[in-house]
C-alpha cells in the first residue's frame, strides 16, 4: 500500500505532502488543480516497478535501471514533449522531487529530475525489491469499444494516446478467473451485471459483447457509454486484476454516468475497499461525494478508512487540504457551485 507522497515542483504543485489511507482516497478539486496529474504520477511509479518485476529472470532493482525506466513510464503516461516539461513553470531552475513511502519500507523510492531532463531521472533512493501485482488505472474514457486491435497497434506504431489506455486494455484482455462463482467475486460482479443488464464476453475476434439472458449479445459500440464504463470495471474484476492488495486509480468515475449508475459505482468502490484494495479516485462531482458520504454512514462501510484531499489553486501553486472526512478539507469551488445552483433553483421556485 502507498502510505505517502511528497511532491516538489511537479506541474501545478509547488510543494505538497499527501498522507494516504490504505482503503479509500478521494481527490477533489476543480479543473486544472492537478487531480489527474496526482493519480498519474502515483500510477506511473507503481506500474513501472510492477512491470519490471514481472519480466522473466528479473534482476533486483538498481539505480541505473530505474533512472531510465521511471522516466520512460512518466513520459508514456503524461505525454510531454520531454520529461523536464513536467517541472512546474516558474523562475529559477528548481528540480522536481518525488518521494514515495509504502507500508513495506523496502518499496520506498525517491527521485528527481530537472527542467532540462530529456529521458532520465536521478534516483536518490531505489527500492530493494519490485512491487508485486499490477496497479489498475481507469481513465475517464471507456475503452471497451476501442479494444479490438488496440494493444498490438499501440505497440507497433506511435499513437498519441497515453499509456494508461494500453495498460488497461491489457488487463481487459486477460483470461478470466477460474472460479467466477466465488462468493467474494459474485458480491462485486452481480450488482454491476444487474445494472448493465447482462454479462461481459470477449469473443474470439477480440470484440466485447454485452450478453443478456435469452437474447443475442449486443456489440459494445451499441451499448450506452455509462454501462460500458461499468463493463470495464466488471471485466477487470472478473480477470482478477483487482485482487487482494491491489491498487486502483480511477479518474472521474462519474463521467458520462447517470445518477443511478453513479450510485452503483459508489457502492462498488466501497465494496472493493472492504476487500483490502487501495483506491484513489479524482472527482469534482457533488453527487458522487454525497453518495459516498451516505454509504459511509451505513453499518457495512462505517469502518472504512478514508482520506479526502481538497485541491485549491493559488498564486504559488496548488494548496492541498486533507483529512479523514470531506468536512476536513474546507470549501471546494467545484462543489460549492453545485450547491449555489441548488439554492438558485429553490429561490426560483
Amino acid at each position: 500500500m502507498l502510505q505517502s507522497l511528497e511532491i516538489r515542483n511537479l506541474t501545478v504543485f509547488s510543494e505538497a505532502s499527501f498522507s494516504f489511507s490504505p482503503q479509500l482516497n478521494v481527490v477533489i478539486g476543480e479543473n486544472g488543480t492537478g487531480k489527474t496529474h496526482l493519480l498519474k504520477a502515483a500510477y506511473s511509479v507503481l506500474a513501472a516497478t510492477a512491470e519490471e518485476g514481472r519480466k522473466p529472470n528479473a534482476l533486483p532493482p538498481t539505480k541505473a535501471l530505474l533512472q531510465t525506466r521511471m522516466a520512460e513510464k512518466l513520459l508514456a503516461v503524461f505525454r510531454p514533449d520531454s520529461l523536464g516539461r513536467l517541472v512546474r513553470r516558474k523562475q529559477g531552475r528548481d528540480r522536481c522531487d518525488l518521494r514515495f513511502t509504502f507500508d513495506e519500507p523496502e518499496l520506498n523510492i525517491d527521485f528527481s529530475f530537472a527542467p532540462s531532463s530529456k529521458s532520465e531521472v536521478t534516483i536518490e533512493k531505489a527500492p530493494e525489491r519490485w512491487m508485486k501485482g499490477s496497479p489498475v488505472y481507469m481513465p475517464t474514457r471507456e475503452l471497451m469499444t476501442i479494444y479490438p486491435g488496440f494493444v498490438p497497434t499501440y505497440e507497433r506504431h506511435y499513437l498519441e494516446f497515453e499509456e494508461t489506455w494500453r495498460d488497461t486494455c491489457l488487463l481487459l484482455g486477460a483470461p478470466l478467473l477460474r472460479n467466477l462463482k466465488d462468493k467474494k467475486i459474485r458480491k462485486l460482479l452481480s450488482p454491476l451485471e444487474k445494472a448493465m443488464g447482462g454479462e461481459i464476453e470477449l469473443d474470439k475476434s477480440g470484440r466485447f459483447y454485452l450478453r443478456m439472458r435469452g437474447q443475442d449479445g449486443l456489440e459494445m459500440p451499441l451499448v450506452a457509454e455509462g454501462p460500458r464504463k461499468l463493463a470495464m470495471l466488471a471485466r477487470i474484476i472478473a480477470t482478477g486484476a483487482l485482487s487482494d492488495q491491489a491498487v486502483l486509480f480511477w479518474d472521474e468515475p462519474e463521467a458520462n454516468l447517470n445518477p443511478i449508475l453513479i450510485t452503483q459505482v459508489a457502492s462498488t468502490i466501497l465494496d472493493l475497499c472492504m476487500q483490502d484494495i487501495q483506491i484513489f479516485i479524482a472527482t469534482h462531482s457533488l453527487f458522487l461525494m454525497r453518495e459516498i458520504d451516505i454509504l459511509l454512514r451505513d453499518s457495512r462501510f462505517k469502518k472504512t478508512a478514508t482520506r479526502f484531499f481538497g485541491l485549491q489553486l493559488s498564486d504559488n501553486g496548488v494548496i492541498v487540504e486533507q483529512g479523514e472526512t470531506v468536512d476536513d478539507i474546507g470549501s471546494i469551488a467545484a462543489l460549492d457551485e453545485d450547491l449555489r445552483q441548488s439554492d438558485r433553483f429553490l429561490d426560483a421556485e
